[in-house]
């Protein structure tokens, strides 16, 4: 049996993960309680079923504890546990709240109906709910909503799932500075000190996909020094991080707008990787409109 369990922040993107695993063909369910888990995996069993998606959050705050302990005994059971934890920048769930007009479920009345008041239990709750699910975030691999469309994070859902759970998959993602660097990077590269295609006008609407930015930048001694460098530390890293029993690795890779030289750099990465293990691709910033800086 495949289980995939997905925790993470309320407003972050569980639903929409849930209903990727779904398309998917993954049995799911939304906010079990912590301690039905094993019996609820026993039933599945005697069903025979094979792939199950289970959502838990911080509803079941109390009960969270109980969890990591069940996934062990679950593994040595022979099932297949992989662990999604979905977040989101705290001004991005207070944004997400104030236009859905929902409640956070750690919320607490108070006594005045006033803006400030009600932002700042808001804020209160989030950081709470960062706290409670901080050993579960620890354990799993994080996806950050912050800055990219609900089908984007379908998508890379649908991209992890395919992965198998007992192999390193590394995961390689351009973006931009200005919309703020990723919270599920392991490793961040920063670029922008790197010759710019932006200024040249003939690449400005292009991107780092595009074969006029790639022949630009390969022909840069700087840029291969830097793709050089960055090759020769995850090579010196890898295997330990595999030893560590990770299943996923993000290496961000950021420039000032998104669109060239961190989208080349992530092609060219993930292109020299692949030969040798498991590797996925992501630009954050390429659905923006042409002509970003970078």
């Amino acid at each position: 049996m495949e289980i995939v369990l997905i925790t993470g922040m309320s407003g972050s993107g569980k639903s929409v993960a849930l209903h990727a695993l779904e398309d998917a063909g993954f049995y799911c369910v939304d906010n079990l309680p912590p301690e039905l888990l094993q019996s609820f995996v026993v039933l599945e069993q005697q069903h025979q079923a094979q792939r199950v998606a289970i959502a838990m959050d911080v509803r079941s705050a109390t009960s969270l504890p109980l969890v990591p302990k069940q996934l062990d005994a679950l593994r040595v059971q022979g099932v297949s546990i992989n662990l999604l934890f979905l977040d989101a920048a705290t001004d991005t769930l207070v944004r997400r709240y104030s236009e859905t007009r929902r409640k956070h479920p750690l919320s607490q009345p108070h006594s005045a109906h006033g803006q400030q008041e009600a932002h700042h239990a808001l804020v209160e709750a989030i950081e709470l709910e960062r706290e409670l699910l901080g050993t579960l975030r620890e354990l799993s691999h994080v996806i950050d909503s912050s800055a990219i469309r609900p089908a984007q994070l379908q998508g890379y859902v649908k991209e992890l799932i395919a992965s198998p759970a007992t192999q390193l998959t590394l995961v390689f993602e351009s973006f931009a500075f200005k919309r703020g660097v990723p919270s599920d990077a392991d490793f961040v590269f920063d670029v922008r000190m790197l010759p710019n295609p932006h200024y040249e006008p003939a690449l400005r609407n292009l991107t780092g996909r595009d074969a006029p930015v790639q022949e630009f930048l390969r022909e840069q001694p700087a840029v291969q020094r830097m793709q050089q460098h960055i090759t020769a530390f995850l090579d010196a890293w890898l295997d330990s991080l595999v030893h560590d029993h990770r299943s996923y690795v993000t290496v961000a890779i950021g420039c000032t707008g998104g669109q060239h030289r961190s989208v080349y750099l992530v092609e060219q990465l993930a292109a020299h990787y692949q030969q040798q293990r498991i590797t996925l691709k992501r630009h954050r910033e390429l659905a923006l409109a042409p002509g970003a800086p970078g």
